[in-house]
């Protein structure tokens, strides 16, 4: 059994983050409504709240949302180049141009449905460096890794392979979100304690990598079924600085909940 629960760190030089991740849900009405009681939502001024949304809805959520209100757009994805022949993509350029601040890579279901490798995704999270957005950068196993109790090196190889190929200086623009896609909309959630025990373990990666100053400084975000009625527990944990939220994050008054729980 590998003892990461104990790794010395210092919360308080990370942000506090909620973020929803919407995926291929609500029409433009629905989501500007969703994203207008957000913003208006009594909300923990010290957490940062972020909004994946589906491409189709950044431009029209820049309107309605007040940047007073300190709610950051998401997009989902991005293509690895900046133009070229590829029909139906979106490229890291664009997003900044439309001042996006952040883009999700990495997600299990790009990794699954679109096949999207570590190598992919190395391209990837240089092409969003270098256009200026920060990256919320995912990794996780599947249920059956986790059952062969090779969910730690699974994960270290993921890290290894693309977010790794970048600086300690470019850490800072960088977000990880640690998905246990067996609790992805399974209604399973990792206990606390595993929880745990996966982000101190993706933090000593980051610690030998890039030193404790960037280990201490990165926010590891919990992806894998966050409620209302679980957040705060899982928050607790030392090495856990917020989540990556799915369903949840389509219920208003439930994903409020969620930034409130630190």
């Amino acid at each position: 059994m590998h003892s990461y629960k104990n790794i010395p760190q210092n919360k308080m030089a990370r942000k506090n983050i909620a973020a929803g991740n919407w995926k291929m849900n609500t029409s433009i009405e629905e989501g500007v409504a969703l994203a207008q009681v957000v913003a208006n939502a009594q909300r923990d001024k010290e957490t940062v709240t972020i909004l994946a949304v589906p491409f189709t809805h950044i431009y029209p959520l820049q309107k309605k949302i007040k940047s007073s209100s300190k709610v950051f757009l998401a997009a989902q994805n991005c293509h690895h180049k900046n133009s070229g022949a590829y029909t139906g993509e979106i490229s890291p350029s664009m997003l900044a141009t439309m001042k996006v601040p952040y883009v999700v890579l990495g997600h299990s279901e790009r990794r699954e449905y679109n096949h999207e490798d570590n190598a992919l995704l190395a391209l990837k999270l240089r092409a969003a460096l270098d256009a200026g957005l920060k990256v919320i950068f995912c990794c996780g196993e599947a249920l059956e890794i986790r059952k062969a109790n090779s969910h730690i090196s699974h994960v270290k190889t993921q890290l290894s392979e693309s977010l790794f190929q970048i600086s300690a200086q470019e850490m800072k623009n960088i977000i990880v979100a640690y998905e246990p896609i067996w609790a992805i909309g399974t209604g399973e959630t990792a206990s606390p304690a595993q929880a745990q025990e996966m982000h101190a373990a993706i933090r000593a990666m980051l610690q030998k990598q890039y030193g404790k100053r960037v280990a201490d400084n990165t926010s590891i975000l919990y992806g894998g079924s966050v409620k209302g009625s679980n957040a705060k527990e899982i928050f607790s944990q030392p090495d856990v600085d917020g989540g990556l939220v799915g369903g949840a994050s389509l219920n208003a008054t439930e994903f409020v909940e969620i930034i409130n729980a630190f």
